[in-house]
C-alpha cells in the first residue's frame, strides 16, 4: 500500500497507462485527537488516543482521510511537492503577468507614436 502512496500511474481514459509519477498531494497532515469512550482505558485519564489524518477540501466541504502510521512520512512529502509545485507555478504566473504588461505598454507607446 505504501508503495501505491508514493508511486500511482497516470491513466488515460483509453486505458493506456503513461509513466509513474511521485504523488502529489494538497491538503494538512493532522493529528485526530479523541476519547474511546471506556471507563477504564487510559484516555479517560487525560492521554487521548491518536490517529494521523489527511485533511482536505472537496467542493468546499473539507474531508478526511485517517491514515497508518507508516503512510504518514509518504504524504508528508507528497504535500511538500505540491507546495513546491504551487509556489513553481505562482512565480510563472508573476513573471507572465510581468510579460504581459509590458508589452502591452509597448504597444500602446507604439500606438501612440503612430497616431503623432
Amino acid at each position: 500500500m505504501l508503495e501505491y502512496l508514493l508511486l500511482y500511474r497516470l491513466t488515460d481514459i483509453s486505458g493506456g497507462v503513461h509513466m509513474a509519477s511521485p504523488l502529489i498531494l494538497r491538503g494538512t497532515l493532522i493529528t485526530l485527537r479523541r476519547k474511546c469512550g471506556k471507563p477504564t482505558c487510559r484516555c479517560t485519564r487525560g492521554a487521548p488516543h491518536e490517529t494521523p489524518a489527511l485533511a482536505y477540501k472537496v467542493a468546499g466541504t473539507t474531508k478526511m482521510l485517517t491514515l497508518r502510521p507508516q503512510d504518514v512520512p509518504g504524504v508528508r512529502a507528497a504535500l511538500a511537492r505540491y507546495q513546491r509545485a504551487q509556489r513553481r507555478l505562482e512565480r510563472q504566473v508573476q513573471a507572465h503577468v510581468a510579460a504581459l504588461r509590458t508589452r502591452i505598454a509597448r504597444e500602446k507607446a507604439t500606438a501612440r507614436s503612430a497616431r503623432r
